[in-house]
C-alpha cells in the first residue's frame, strides 16, 4: 500500500476447497484490479483480514475465468482461519515485515541463536507468518548447523510459551514418548491404560506421522475420537486418569505442529528439533516426569549406541534445565514391534494385547510392559525392580484393558478400527533363516500401500528374526485401499527384495 493512511483493497471470499496443508493461500485473477493496484503476483505474502479475524497468507495467481475479477479464492487453510462466509468482504494489504526471518538466515550461516531469536520465531511461526520455504530453511539451517545445549533450552521453552500449558498443581505427572524409527512399537495406549489402571495420571498428547506410516494419534483415532479440546482433554484425564489425544488439536507447542508438517515433506528430524519438539510437548502437557523410550538399531532412527547417548544426554540435560525428569530406556530396534505396520493395523495389536488374545503380538505386550514398569517405579506404585511385575499384573489381570475402555469412551467412544479392501500375500521364494529385516524399507512399502493417510492401509508382518523360512512362506500381507497402491506397494517390493535377509541354517 502507498501509505500506511491508505484503506486497503478487498475482495469478496469464495470458498475453493483446495487443500494447501498448513499454509493460508488467496487465489486472485493476474489481472485483477487488486494485483495490479498492489503489485501482487504468485507467492507474494499479504494480509487477510475480515471483521473478526485475520492472517497471513501466501497470494496464487490465474490466468483463466475461473475467478472474477473482483473475487478471492481461499484455500481452506485460509478459509478456517478467517472463518469466512461465501461472499464476505476481506481485506488484503501488503503485510508488515516478519523479523525473525533475519534469525533464520543467521542460523544457516552458522550462528548460535539466544532465546529472545527464538521466542521470535516461535511466535511468529505459531501466528501463521512463515511460508513453508520460510519453515524449510529454519529446519534445514538447525539440521545442518546443530543447536548447542543452551539453543535446545531456548527453543524447547519458545515452543512452550507460544501455545497453552496444562496445570495439574503439585501432582505427579507421568508421561511417555517413542523416538521413533522403528514400524509398529505401538506401546502408548497399552502403556496409558497400564499407568492409568494403577491409579497415576497420564494425560498423554501424541503426533501423527511425521515420517513412518503411522503416528500414535493416526492409531488411536481409529480406536476413538483424539481431537479433544484442552478441557475435554484434561476433563477426560481427571476422571479416568489418562488420555491419548493429539497434540495438535490442544494448541499445546503449536509451533511444533506447524514445523513437524514440514519435517515429514523433507524426512527431516534432527537431534536438536528432536529434543525441542518432544520435550515442549511433555511441558506443555504439564508432565513432571517422562520415560522416552529409545530404539537402537542399524535400520533405525538411532542407529548405534554412541547415538543413542548422544540423544539421551541431549533430552536428559534439556530436560533438567527446564524441571523434567526424563528416563530414557533404550531397547531392541532391530525389527518391527508387533505384527501391523499402519494406524488401524498397529490399533488391532494393541487392542489383541489389551484383551489378551491367545495369538497377540509378545514383543509388543513385553515392551509396553516394561515401559509402564518405569513408570510404575518413578510414581511410587511399585518398588525399585518390581515395576514390570507390576505392569504385567495389571494387563493379565484385565485392569489395563478395563481402564482403556473407558478411556476410550470418555474421549467420544470406543470404535472397530477399519479393514483395507484389498490384501495381498507376499511370499517367500527361498529357503533359510530370517537374519533381519529393514525397518526403512518396510515402513516405505506401508507407506505406499496408503499409510497413514488411508488409516486401514499397511503391511502385517507373519515373520520374524530367527524364523525358519520356507519357500513359498508368506512374509507379510499388504492392505490397501485401492488396487493401484496395492500395486505400489507390490513393485517396491519386487525390486528392493533385500529388505528381508534371508541366510543359510548352520544347524
Amino acid at each position: 500500500m502507498g501509505s500506511a493512511s491508505e484503506p486497503p483493497l478487498f475482495v469478496h471470499a469464495r470458498r475453493l476447497g483446495v487443500d494447501t496443508g498448513q499454509e493460508a493461500v488467496i487465489f486472485l485473477r493476474e489481472d485483477s484490479d487488486i494485483a495490479r493496484a498492489e503489485g501482487f503476483k504468485a507467492h507474494s505474502r499479504v494480509e487477510l483480514s475480515t471483521a473478526t479475524h485475520r492472517t497471513l497468507a501466501t497470494v496464487h495467481t490465474v490466468s483463466n475465468q475461473a475467478l472474477s475479477r473482483g473475487w478471492g479464492g481461499l484455500s481452506e487453510a485460509a478459509w478456517q482461519r478467517l472463518r469466512a462466509r461465501d461472499d464476505e468482504t476481506v481485506w488484503v494489504r501488503h503485510p508488515p515485515p516478519v523479523d525473525s526471518l533475519g534469525y533464520v538466515r543467521a542460523k544457516v550461516y552458522g550462528q548460535t541463536l539466544g532465546e529472545a531469536d527464538y521466542a521470535s520465531i516461535m511466535a511468529d511461526i505459531s501466528a501463521g507468518r512463515y511460508m513453508d520455504v520460510h519453515l524449510a530453511a529454519f529446519i534445514t539451517g538447525c539440521a545442518q548447523q546443530g543447536l548447542s545445549d543452551e539453543e535446545m533450552v531456548s527453543m524447547t521453552r519458545a515452543m512452550v510459551a507460544a501455545g497453552q500449558r496444562l496445570d495439574w498443581g503439585a501432582r505427579q505427572v507421568m508421561d511417555k514418548h517413542c523416538v521413533g524409527g522403528l514400524p509398529g512399537n505401538r506401546t502408548t495406549p497399552i502403556v496409558v491404560a497400564i499407568v492409568a489402571a494403577a491409579g497415576l495420571l497420564i494425560p498423554k498428547t501424541s503426533s501423527r506421522a511425521i515420517t513412518s506410516p503411522a503416528g500414535t494419534a493416526d492409531t488411536m483415532e481409529t480406536l476413538a475420537p483424539v481431537e479433544l479440546t484442552l478441557a475435554q482433554m484434561h476433563q477426560v484425564a481427571e476422571r479416568t486418569g489418562g488420555c491419548v489425544v493429539w497434540g495438535g488439536s490442544v494448541s499445546l507447542s503449536p509451533a511444533d505442529d506447524v514445523l513437524v508438517q514440514v519435517e515429514r515433506s523433507l524426512d527431516i528430524d534432527s537431534e536438536g528439533q528432536l529434543v525441542a519438539s518432544v520435550l515442549s510437548k511433555k511441558l506443555a502437557a504439564g508432565a513432571s516426569h517422562v520415560v522416552i523410550d529409545m530404539p537402537v538399531g542399524p535400520t533405525a532412527k538411532v542407529r548405534d549406541a554412541p547415538q543413542a547417548r548422544s540423544l539421551a544426554g541431549a533430552l536428559q540435560r534439556t530436560g533438567a534445565a527446564l524441571g523434567l525428569a526424563v528416563h530414557v530406556v533404550e531397547t531392541d530396534g532391530r525389527a518391527p514391534v508387533g505384527r501391523g505396520i499402519g494406524p488401524a493395523l498397529e490399533a488391532r495389536d494393541v487392542l489383541a494385547v489389551l484383551q489378551r488374545a491367545a495369538d497377540a503380538p509378545a514383543d509388543l505386550a513385553a515392551r509396553s510392559v516394561t515401559l509402564a514398569g518405569v513408570l510404575l517405579e518413578i510414581g511410587g506404585v511399585a518398588r525399585r525392580g518390581a515395576g514390570e511385575a507390576a505392569a504385567r499384573a495389571l494387563l493379565d489381570g484385565g485392569a489395563a484393558w478395563a481402564r482403556f475402555q473407558a478411556i476410550c469412551e470418555a474421549q467420544g467412544g470406543m470404535r472397530e478400527p477399519p479393514r483395507a479392501p484389498h490384501t495381498e500375500v507376499v511370499a517367500a521364494i527361498r529357503e533359510g533363516i530370517l537374519l533381519s529385516l529393514d525397518n526403512r524399507e518396510l515402513a516405505r512399502v506401508a507407506k505406499l500401500a496408503g499409510a497413514p493417510v488411508d488409516r486401514a492401509a499397511g503391511l502385517e508382518l507373519a515373520v520374524r528374526p530367527g524364523d525358519r523360512i520356507e519357500p513359498g512362506q508368506p512374509l507379510f500381507t499388504i492392505h490397501a485401499q485401492t488396487p493401484g497402491q496395492l500395486a505400489y506397494a507390490r513393485d517396491y517390493w519386487q525390486n528392493r527384495r533385500t529388505m528381508f535377509t534371508i541366510g543359510e541354517d548352520d544347524a
